[in-house]
């Protein structure tokens, strides 16, 4: 059996969403970066999307069901799909978390502890802004919370983050500040900033204890992807129903062979 796990980062309604304007992020951070407009789906996409997960009965997954995929062998339901969702954007709250609840699904949200502000801040369209710790609080009857670094998820260009340069022991302790968080639940599984890393990072995550890292690279898993090199599919503003159904069901007929 395989799963896919989808990436989400930011949703707007198809009416305020304009793909050709940059989104600046607005985090606790002193670091200014542009959301990349492939990385926004559409409120109206992601509605349909889980409309059709809800009515063809997949099932969504917790990070305890993956790991007891990998480490005990247990099987996942049938019509798995993982809900992952980057870097704890407002409209997760504002347009997400609705919807899930309303279907009783389960999504995974990856943390970047040093962007989350001190309080909540005013929802804005043409800005990604961070949530607070209070408003991760609010929604965690939904969403389980996961390392994505406490100050690392930065990048120098397109192709380097700061975790492919950093010390080990640097990297090691940013790693420990993000887990001192008590809302991160699950310490042992981690998601590559911007998809980028090097293999003496995914040794670390494994001498470290991490049981699951999740990539930027398309595909879908089964018991022959390493665990720390997990696969996740971006699901774009321009993507169709049609191609969100290929996703999501290419998994069901394959095997592990």
């Amino acid at each position: 059996m395989s799963f896919s796990t989808l990436m989400y980062h930011e949703i707007r309604k198809r009416d305020t969403f304009q793909p050709t304007n940059p989104s600046p992020i607005n985090v606790k951070q002193n670091y200014n970066d542009i959301l990349p407009s492939p990385l926004f789906v559409t409120l109206e996409h992601f509605e349909e999307q889980m409309a059709y997960l809800y009515h063809n009965n997949f099932h969504t997954l917790t990070l305890d069901e993956v790991k007891a995929y990998y480490y005990e062998h247990i099987e996942l339901p049938k019509q798995s799909v993982l809900l992952s969702f980057d870097d704890c954007y407002q409209s997760i709250k504002q347009y997400a978390y609705p919807i899930l609840k309303k279907y009783g699904f389960h999504g995974v949200a990856f943390v970047v502890t040093g962007w989350l502000h001190d309080e909540p801040k005013e929802f804005h369209t043409d800005q990604s802004v961070c949530m607070a710790e209070s408003d991760l609080n609010t929604i965690s009857d939904v969403f389980e919370y996961a390392n994505h670094t406490d100050l690392f998820h930065t990048r120098t260009n397109n192709t380097v983050g700061r975790i492919m340069t950093a010390e080990d022991d640097v990297f090691i302790a940013d790693l420990a500040r993000c887990n001192q968080k008590n809302y991160i639940t699950n310490k042992d599984v981690f998601a590559y900033p911007f998809g980028f890393y090097q293999e003496r990072n995914v040794d670390l995550l494994r001498n470290n204890g991490f049981k699951l890292a999740f990539t930027s690279e398309v595909g879908c898993n089964n018991l022959h992807t390493d665990p720390l090199l997990l696969k996740r599919n971006a699901i774009p503003y321009f993507m169709d129903l049609t191609s969100f159904k290929n996703i999501v069901n290419t998994t069901l007929n394959q095997s592990t062979k």
